[in-house]
């Protein structure tokens, strides 16, 4: 019972702030309301005894995706109120897009439960992680490695963003100059008399 009220409510967190995520106006509070749907779908995770991928949710999403979210968002400087006036013109392909992934999720949920196939790793008692390492690692291989090629590029594509514009003002480390200095232009000696020190 006391599992069932607790699944209950890491769902209800979840789905709320999921809602949230796309409802809010604040760029900032969308990703921290991110950062507790992740936080939620880890617990769930947990009541269902998938405790290695709970620690990837926190570790992995909430610890670095999240944050360089927040990061990207807050420097990013963008006009989000020109960005909204377009939204309401894709507001039926957006809908439509989410039904065609509600019916694609409710056809896997319907296959699962009619074949009633179990788990190979549920029946051999493999802890979740060497079955996880195993899959991924040998079928999975290739597909894995495209993954991380592609949040390769999104992590340079978020740095080159951030620096497509400079700043008026802005002092930017150029290292041929730094390592060019010599000791009299880097270091400067002043003799400071008995009680006139700063």
């Amino acid at each position: 019972m006391v599992e069932q009220l607790t699944f209950y409510l890491f769902a209800l967190v979840a789905v709320v702030a999921a809602l949230r995520v796309i409802t809010a106006r604040n760029p900032v509070h969308s990703v921290l309301f991110l950062v507790l749907t992740f936080f939620s779908m880890s617990g769930i995770f947990v009541l269902l005894g998938a405790e290695f991928l709970a620690a990837i949710l926190i570790m992995v999403y909430m610890g670095a995706v999240a944050i360089l979210f927040l990061f990207v968002v807050m420097m990013l400087d963008v006009d989000f109120t020109q960005l909204r006036k377009g939204a309401i013109n894709h507001l039926p392909l957006g809908i439509a897009v989410g039904i065609v992934i509600l019916v694609e999720l409710a056809a896997v949920a319907m296959n699962l439960h009619l074949s009633g196939e179990v788990n190979p790793a549920l029946v051999e008692q493999v802890p979740n992680t060497m079955a996880i390492g195993k899959i991924l690692y040998t079928k999975y291989l290739f597909p894995f490695e495209i993954a991380s090629i592609v949040l390769l590029v999104a992590l340079v594509g978020a740095v080159v963003l951030t620096l497509r514009k400079p700043r008026p003002g802005l002092k930017r480390q150029v290292i041929s100059e730094q390592l060019a200095r010599t000791r009299e232009q880097s270091v400067e000696m002043k003799k400071v008399a008995s009680g006139e020190g700063a």
